[in-house]
């Protein structure tokens, strides 16, 4: 049984429970692209990141093939990241607003960053059984760092479908019909502690670079997230 945030980082990044993301993972590590050759890619599954006692939890879809695959740390490396950490810095829950590699001096404020699939999958893409795969990785992650969360964003409708199931595992009571995606969108849940989701349109290039999801939408979802846990 894995009884801490250290010791499910080091599980999580030791995962080859699919087949299709391993290999996939792992030739994008090889290949590279052009503009980073002449770096080693991570090319392993990529564990969450932040404090063990965070208050807020926010959860992606998985890492990029050349971000966070590359890197070893989530939103890092890539344009989703650029445009999450601004935003995070922005309401004060990270001490700078870019994220370039692991070793950049990085810190998150009483937040947390993960994911329900810790592989780079193929287009972005990954399946319905690889999600399910990956789950119980979640689950562990909510039970552990329960005492503290307060409050849950969610980027895109993906991580949140992948959600509901890992928080009814790890004890909350997830309402029937479960409650839809939508970018503000705000529930909240009761059971081993209080809890409240929000629903944020995912930080990819097609929704920032049309507009869709803007940093002043963001940053709203962030600080409604911030104040629900208790932090201003």
């Amino acid at each position: 049984m894995i009884t801490s945030i250290t010791e499910l980082d080091c599980a999580v990044s030791e995962c080859r429970a699919c087949p299709r993301l391993v290999a996939w993972r792992e030739q994008v590590a090889q290949e590279k692209r052009a503009a980073f050759r002449d770096e080693t890619y991570w090319g392993r599954p990529v564990p969450g990141f932040g404090p063990d006692d965070a208050r807020i939890l926010i959860v992606g879809l998985a890492p990029a093939a050349h971000g966070g695959n590359r890197t070893g740390r989530m939103f890092t490396g890539d344009r989703s990241g650029d445009v999450l950490y601004a935003a995070l810095y922005a309401v004060g829950l990270v001490n700078q607003p870019t994220a370039t590699d692991i070793n950049d001096g990085l810190q998150l404020f009483d937040t947390r960053i993960t994911a329900p699939v810790h592989c780079a999958p193929p287009a972005n893409k990954p399946t319905t059984g690889e999600r399910d795969n990956c789950r119980h990785w979640l689950v562990d992650e909510l039970r552990l760092i329960q005492p503290t969360l307060r409050a849950i964003v969610v980027l895109g409708a993906f991580g949140w479908q992948a959600l509901m199931p890992a928080l009814t595992e790890a004890g909350w009571q997830v309402p029937r019909p479960r409650p839809r995606f939508g970018h503000g969108v705000r529930v909240e849940l009761e059971g081993p502690s209080p809890l409240y989701l929000f629903g944020c349109y995912h930080v990819s290039q097609q929704n920032t670079f049309t507009g869709k999801l803007t940093p002043a939408m963001i940053e709203d979802v962030l600080r409604a997230a911030k104040s629900a846990a208790g932090l201003g």
